[in-house]
């Protein structure tokens, strides 16, 4: 049986080329993408933040 393994990268510049960027490399490294959470405060409409999730299958330990 499989074990999930989640991995979550924090983003502090949000944009489209840091998130582009950033799926790339964890996607070229065997993560597949899970999703993505923007942070947003009341006064602006741009997220300061994002979390980029992705999961990995590995095979349980025996």
């Amino acid at each position: 049986m499989a074990t999930i393994t989640y991995k979550v990268v924090e983003l502090n510049i949000v944009t489209d080329e840091t998130i582009e960027a950033s799926v790339n490399e964890w996607i070229r490294k065997g993560w597949n993408f899970e999703g993505i959470h923007f942070v947003v405060t009341p006064a602006s409409r741009r997220p300061s933040m994002a979390f980029i999730f992705f999961i990995q299958e590995a095979p349980e330990e025996e």
